[in-house]
């Protein structure tokens, strides 16, 4: 499925092994806008793939981050004002589960990741105008992240997402994407 995405800054070493996604990062690359840092970047790697309206995207994650803000999960995006991003990101000496959602200007909801920071599973809903961000680490279980509004469209882009804005060479395996339509589950059902 990866194959019928479209690079937003594509980096410069990445290639396909079977089903998965290998990318290695570029130096300096980021997604932020204007809050507390004061500046915009919009030079990280996704690998976007369109949707037809809502949707629920699946996304497994595999790295080792090693310096501060080594990152790597899925986006949403609807243009360079509004976007989300959303996965494992090293802060504090800590690879912490996080999001950043961006409508005009970024915010960012960070905490520490119980599990396996190298191997994260990310679910992304997006339905009637709410997006549900759900993390797992064994595919079985997929607890609330995040929950926010985001504007409705008729077509969206989301798909693998990773940069390094202190270095280059964060290697990441993406694999079990799967994107369909959205699972209208309850808000408390974890499956």
């Amino acid at each position: 499925m990866f194959a019928q995405g479209s690079w937003l800054n594509e980096p410069a070493e990445w290639w396909f092994e079977g089903e998965a996604l290998h990318v290695v990062t570029d130096r300096g690359t980021d997604f932020w806008r204007e809050t507390h840092y004061g500046f915009t970047r919009d030079s990280g790697h996704c690998l976007g793939l369109a949707t037809a309206g809502d949707f629920t995207a699946e996304l497994r994650v595999q790295a080792e981050y090693r310096a501060l803000y080594d990152q790597a999960g899925i986006m949403l995006r609807l243009d360079a004002e509004r976007w989300l991003r959303a996965g494992i990101e090293l802060s504090d000496g800590q690879a912490m589960l996080g999001s950043v959602l961006t409508l005009g200007r970024s915010d960012w909801a960070t905490g520490p990741y119980a599990g396996d920071p190298g191997d994260l599973r990310l679910r992304l809903t997006v339905a009637a105008g709410v997006l549900r961000l759900q993390a797992s680490a064994d595919g079985w279980r997929w607890g609330l992240v995040r929950l926010a509004p985001f504007p409705r469209a008729a077509c969206y882009t989301v798909g693998p997402m990773c940069c390094t804005p202190e270095r280059a060479g964060l290697v990441v395996r993406f694999s079990e994407f799967r994107l369909g339509p959205p699972l209208g589950r309850d808000l408390h059902d974890l499956t």
